[in-house]
């Protein structure tokens, strides 16, 4: 069995070239198998069935001993690393079958996104808006977009200005280019709409001056005139965030969690949040759905005459 462990990790240092680190937890992972088959009576490979590795999971989660109970993540990253070996002992012939194949990790609890309150969302966005300089301009309209459109980060600061339509009417549209290569035309609010038309008036044309003669096409321009990384666009926030006092944790996909939840407490269709967050599947969109009915349980419970009892 200690030749087999061995042989394993050997393989994953140097045919996987797995990193120092996943190792290590590898090593981990696997001394506590080892430990569970020597309680269990188990010296060889052979002696190893689908139960035990069952059993194994179970102990994982329970815990025992000196091990507190493991989360589900961890139990899973655990699982993982028993599969891999087994898997490898197989294909290495080292045992005859294969007795954790069937055994699926645990499925990590389903994390709900967090949404800031609609006040929180307008506390950042008008920490952003003063004074009018270029970049506050700028600023501005990078967090009007993002919340206004439900834009990944990586979607907004790849923006070119010819991706922007329209923007003196309600019919205002913005080009973005998602995971895969996916194009989707979303709307832009009339809020997005009054703040990027300023930047490109105002903010743009000072930042563009800067760039040496470097034309760039990026609508989002750094204080060089060269395009915003995505870092720099996450520092905008972060730092509107502090000045709003806002003291919750917020990154930009917070915007977009906030984005979703929004509109669907205001009545949209899940199937439109999905398109309008360029969701390859509407399942993902539905987790929002949860925020949703945790709200219109709130609600139910303190306006309806009948809902609690007396």
């Amino acid at each position: 069995m200690d030749r087999a462990v061995r042989t394993y990790l050997d393989h994953l240092t140097v045919e996987k070239g797995l990193a120092h680190n996943t190792l290590t937890s590898y090593r981990r992972d696997l001394r506590r198998y080892r430990e569970h088959l020597a309680d269990a009576g188990i010296t060889t490979l052979d002696g190893i069935d689908e139960s035990t590795v069952t059993a194994f999971l179970m102990r994982l989660r329970e815990g025992g001993g000196a091990h507190p109970p493991l989360g589900s993540s961890s139990a899973a990253r655990t699982i993982v690393a028993v599969r891999g070996f087994h898997k490898f002992a197989l294909a290495d012939g080292l045992a005859a079958t294969d007795p954790a194949a069937a055994v699926k990790p645990p499925t990590p609890a389903k994390r709900l996104p967090k949404a800031l309150p609609l006040s929180d969302v307008e506390a950042i966005l008008e920490a952003a808006g003063a004074p009018d300089t270029p970049l506050a301009l700028r600023d501005r309209a990078l967090l009007e977009m993002l919340y206004g459109t439900g834009a990944r980060i990586s979607e907004a600061v790849g923006l070119d200005v010819d991706d922007v339509a329209d923007l003196d009417h309600d019919a205002g549209t913005i080009l973005l280019r998602g995971k895969g290569g996916k194009e989707r035309l979303v709307p832009v609010g009339s809020y997005a709409r009054t703040a990027v038309a300023a930047y490109l008036v105002r903010g743009r044309p000072a930042l563009v001056s800067a760039s040496a003669g470097k034309a760039n096409a990026g609508l989002f321009l750094n204080s060089r005139g060269g395009r915003l990384s995505r870092q720099s666009a996450w520092s905008v926030l972060v730092k509107a965030a502090e000045r709003a006092g806002v003291t919750r944790d917020v990154s930009p996909h917070t915007l977009r969690h906030s984005f979703a939840t929004h509109l669907l407490d205001g009545g949209a269709d899940v199937r439109v949040v999905q398109e309008l967050l360029g969701h390859a599947s509407v399942t993902t969109t539905q987790v929002y759905t949860l925020v949703t009915v945790d709200n219109l349980r709130e609600v139910f419970a303190t306006a309806h005459p009948r809902a609690r009892h007396a």
